[in-house]
């Protein structure tokens, strides 16, 4: 099950062989990755309990979205320039570690703009998104690549939905099972979550290894890997590359506006449809637990239209997927009926997701020499897109025309898709490549290999 490379060539089949350095990556990586959106967007549906005690206004709420996501663009650039140097193992370790200090420390805000300082520091452990994908890409073949980074982060951003139930149901254990205040009751809430993102920290280091044959630091010691001198070169090769910009704005149209409706959810309810703490964060809720299937079937569909029509078929289905989120989500902004607002809801967060999965198919296949150059750029493309988003929503503009603004200029740079293309001799080697692995998937022998 096993390709040149010692990539596996399956996902499903070995699901459950942890004593494979794959698999244990791919469940360390999409767990650390659901741990730290689970503690990033935590404080999200305690938000009208935090603006009453706080006393938020409209526009510090704006600045807080915002800078729940800004430093997240930095972040994602540092940790894939990071990553190539010194793997992902160690990388992830430190995020864990250093990232839960503001998830734990932020139950010291007392007044609106620390609060919002705070929330700019949690943004860093967004970063683990690069991280986890390219975790996964260097694990897994080409056949079933798409599929293992779509799953690894769905499964990781489920953490944003299941935040939304959780968190008010921790807080209500709280306040009500213990007695305490609302006030300690959102803060101890956020501790607890930062104390389990530390932990899983301390584990990532003792249960991972960064590549299928060992460690970054012992095969650059054993000649297999290239100096870390050799790595600035291979980022501003990423940075010259146009595709590498179109990805990223399109992630910035995909995973942005997921990021943009997971802090506002549970608020929008609330104000617009007049729902309760607990039902509105429900509601949320639903939108982000489509992680669960949707991003991991964009993915898969990926790897499907690779397999047909190569890199290019993988294109053409990024492109279909994020046209038909732009729509969904202008006419989710239409809707004034919460019978109607849901389900419509509900197809928008399974378009988005597919669409966040098919972009990181092709990701792994722009340029190999510089994956988390590629990974980090397009990933903060990510943020930076719900960072603009976050804009839209701190001024006047009433939230149902806001995300009637998003969903047009989504599907309008649904089109960008079109402008990812790749040479013959890369389709040709792609393509080689994907019939590889789906030989040795079958533990038939590549014909290359054989005697003549």
């Amino acid at each position: 099950m096993i390709e040149n490379n010692n990539k596996a060539t399956a996902l499903w089949g070995n699901f459950f062989r942890l004593g494979m350095p794959q698999i244990r990556a791919f469940h360390m990586a999409w767990f650390a990755f659901f741990l730290c959106f689970f503690a990033w967007f935590g404080i999200a549906p305690l938000m009208t309990i935090v603006r009453d005690e706080l006393g938020l206004t409209r526009s510090q709420i704006g600045w807080s979205i915002i800078a729940s996501v800004a430093m997240t663009v930095v972040a994602r650039l540092l940790i894939g320039w990071l990553c190539d140097r010194i793997g992902p193992r160690l990388a992830y370790t430190w995020l864990l570690i250093l990232g839960s200090l503001p998830v734990m420390l932020i139950g010291l805000a007392q007044d609106p703009w620390t609060f919002i300082f705070f929330r700019l520091l949690i943004g860093v452990i967004g970063a683990s998104f690069v991280i986890t994908q390219y975790h996964t890409s260097v694990m897994f073949a080409p056949n079933v690549v798409g599929t293992a980074t779509a799953t690894s982060a769905g499964w990781g951003n489920l953490g944003g939905g299941v935040t939304q139930l959780v968190m008010p149901l921790i807080f209500t254990l709280f306040v009500v099972g213990f007695g305490l205040s609302t006030a300690f009751g959102w803060r101890l809430s956020m501790l607890a979550a930062g104390v389990v993102c530390f932990l899983t920290g301390v584990a990532y280091f003792f249960f991972t290894q960064d590549t299928p044959d060992g460690n970054f630091k012992e095969l650059r010691a054993a000649g297999k890997m290239p100096d870390k001198t050799k790595i600035n070169g291979a980022f501003v090769e990423a940075c010259k590359d146009h595709r590498v910009w179109a990805l990223s704005l399109i992630y910035g149209c995909s995973f942005g506006m997921e990021l943009t409706i997971c802090n506002v959810a549970a608020l929008y309810f609330a104000d617009y449809f007049e729902l309760s703490l607990f039902w509105a964060g429900a509601m949320a809720f639903l939108y982000g637990g489509m992680n669960l299937f949707a991003r991991p079937l964009g993915g898969l569909i990926s790897d499907s239209f690779g397999g047909r029509a190569g890199l290019r078929g993988r294109v053409m289905w990024l492109f279909m997927a994020l046209f038909c989120e732009g729509l969904a989500l202008m006419f989710f902004s239409q809707m004034r009926l919460l019978a109607l607002a849901i389900p419509v809801l509900m197809l928008f967060g399974l378009f988005v997701q597919m669409s966040n999965g098919a972009t990181f198919s092709v990701v792994p296949f722009v340029n190999k020499r510089a994956l988390g150059a590629v990974a980090g750029i397009v990933g903060a493309g990510g943020n930076a897109g719900a960072v603009a988003a976050g804009f839209v929503f701190k001024g006047a503009t009433a939230w149902p025309t806001a995300l009637l603004i998003l969903g047009g200029v989504v599907t309008a740079c649904s089109f960008c898709a079109l402008t990812v293309n790749f040479s013959p001799e890369t389709e040709a080697e792609a393509r080689k490549e994907f019939a590889r692995a789906l030989a040795r998937k079958r533990g038939e022998q590549w014909p290359e290999l054989q005697p003549a």
